[in-house]
């Protein structure tokens, strides 16, 4: 995985080993393996939360896997222009190439190790594509993209933009090097990540040495996910197995842990936020607290209140119908 990386890990700050007595390791309460489906013009994807209680994600509503694919020359895909309220999208690439336009002026070319943060808020128009050369060429293609949702307080704010280039994440490792730690959003041991947010959350993007285990220090009073992205290994304590495209879901604590298998790398996806603990209705590209504000982000979206697509795109788009 051509993500952000180093020669020398052990040049790195390093997480601190929590201490064995005071600490509370998180019980691995769950592993579910997340369905394959397709997204937007279809491109393949892994539903990495189907079948986990929404309670358990909170504050996370829903998280692809997009790819690991190989693309032949002119398969590449990605998404029409289409609407979002209430929430936010964040959108991470490992490898390969994603274009961002929104109705709000933001937007960019993301690649290995860079993330977009689109908090759609009241309402915008985005689209997601592969760049003209990849469609082309073909190639690799691999990330993420996570939901994450705003409170009620939050819901209507002002759509923003967040461009956060690889070489800006916060890097540690573990206390025996093992592991290359990229700290996306929120803070893992006093290191703080670039990503602006309105929920309290932290976003890890792990790699771990064949053979290598890793405990982090995490909030108590978040919520604490772990998924596969790449590889086998172990979850949790007892050594829960897991592969690429699982998700392990822990119970409350203060530390979690993981271990790769020994013949191989693993790449794991650590989430955790404060619970909003608020009514969530969410339908297609609406996450709002009640039906009556969902239809009426349709009613919106129907009336062109959520932005409209910019007008060089849509004559592009218009030459080419």
């Amino acid at each position: 995985m051509p993500a952000i990386t180093v020669d020398n890990v052990l040049a790195l700050p390093r997480v601190a080993t929590p201490d064995p007595i005071s600490s509370r390791p998180r019980p691995v309460v769950s592993v579910t393996t997340a369905p394959k489906g397709y997204e937007g013009e279809g491109f393949p994807v892994r539903r990495a939360f189907a079948g986990v209680d929404l309670r358990a994600l909170d504050p996370f509503i829903h998280m692809d896997q997009m790819g690991e694919v190989d693309y032949a020359p002119g398969e590449p895909k990605g998404t029409p222009w289409h609407p979002h309220r209430g929430f936010e999208t964040v959108t991470y690439i490992i490898d390969g190439e994603f274009v961002h336009h929104d109705s709000n002026g933001g937007g960019g070319t993301i690649t290995n190790g860079d993330t977009q943060w689109m908090t759609a808020g009241a309402g915008i128009l985005h689209i997601e594509t592969p760049p003209e050369h990849l469609v082309v060429s073909g190639g690799l293609f691999h990330g993420f993209q996570l939901w994450v949702n705003l409170p009620k307080a939050n819901k209507l704010v002002a759509p923003r933009y967040q461009d956060i280039r690889g070489g800006q994440v916060s890097l540690l490792t573990s206390p025996d090097g093992g592991a290359l730690l990229r700290v996306i959003a929120g803070e893992l041991d006093g290191q703080a990540g670039p990503g602006v947010t309105y929920t309290p959350i932290t976003l890890v993007h792990a790699t771990l040495s064949a053979g290598a285990s890793l405990t982090l220090p995490w909030r108590a009073d978040f919520n604490a996910l772990a998924y596969v992205m790449a590889g086998k290994g172990t979850v949790g304590g007892k050594g829960r197995p897991v592969e690429l495209g699982q998700l392990a879901v822990f119970g409350a604590g203060d530390t979690i842990t993981v271990a790769a298998d020994p013949k191989q790398t693993m790449d794991v996806l650590f989430l955790g936020g404060q619970p909003i603990r608020e009514p969530v209705v969410a339908y297609g590209p609406f996450v709002m607290n009640t039906k009556a504000e969902v239809m009426q982000a349709f009613e919106d979206y129907q009336a062109g209140r959520l932005g409209s697509i910019p007008a060089a795109h849509a004559h592009v788009r218009g030459e080419a119908s």
